[in-house]
């Protein structure tokens, strides 16, 4: 069975995404080759990678450009290769490479995929599969990066959740870039 992994890039004040959408604060320090590392490796775990909208229009923006593979070739050419699914009901096409648009329900899809032989899926990002996903029950582990950044407002990842999501910390790992990564499972 295939496990679903969201990777959440969080602010010392919780939050995702500045007003603005912003998120520039969480590449505020490139030089720490073993957060590189980390980030490359859990990135080439992965056998499909899910966004929803906004990510995937953040994403394309970026990954696939010269300054991509320049900045980060590793990581670039991980997420160009990767396959991507992007949930949406208002695009009408993708253009990143290996990439499928799903206008199914998303956690149906899930659920589905969850069942299929193969390597793990990630969520990057995208709060609102985040939150869908982790009400159903599906999100196997969450890999939370709190980030030495405190922004004066933004969007929490967990905003519209219904009901509590009791979690066990699993793992921990802080970064000389000042980044601490705690890794959750369900407490099921």
């Amino acid at each position: 069975m295939r496990r679903l992994i969201a990777f959440i890039q969080l602010t010392v004040n919780g939050y995702f995404a500045g007003g603005d959408g912003d998120i520039g604060w969480a590449h505020h320090d490139t030089q720490d080759a073993e957060w590189n590392a980390f980030v490359a490796d859990n990135v080439a775990g992965e056998a499909l990678l899910l966004f929803g909208r906004v990510t995937y229009e953040l994403m394309v923006s970026y990954w696939p450009t010269p300054m991509a593979a320049a900045n980060d070739p590793l990581v670039a050419r991980y997420m160009n290769s990767l396959p991507k699914a992007v949930f949406s009901r208002s695009l009408e096409r993708v253009d990143w490479h290996n990439t499928q648009l799903i206008k199914t329900d998303l956690v149906s899809w899930v659920r589905e995929q969850k069942q299929l032989p193969g390597k793990d899926m990630c969520i990057l990002g995208s709060g609102s599969l985040i939150v869908q996903l982790a009400q159903a029950g599906l999100i196997d582990e969450f890999q939370v990066s709190v980030n030495p950044v405190v922004l004066g407002g933004g969007r929490t990842i967990f905003e519209g959740l219904t009901h509590p999501v009791p979690l066990k910390l699993t793992r921990s790992r802080n970064f000389a870039n000042g980044n601490v990564l705690l890794c959750y499972q369900p407490a099921h």
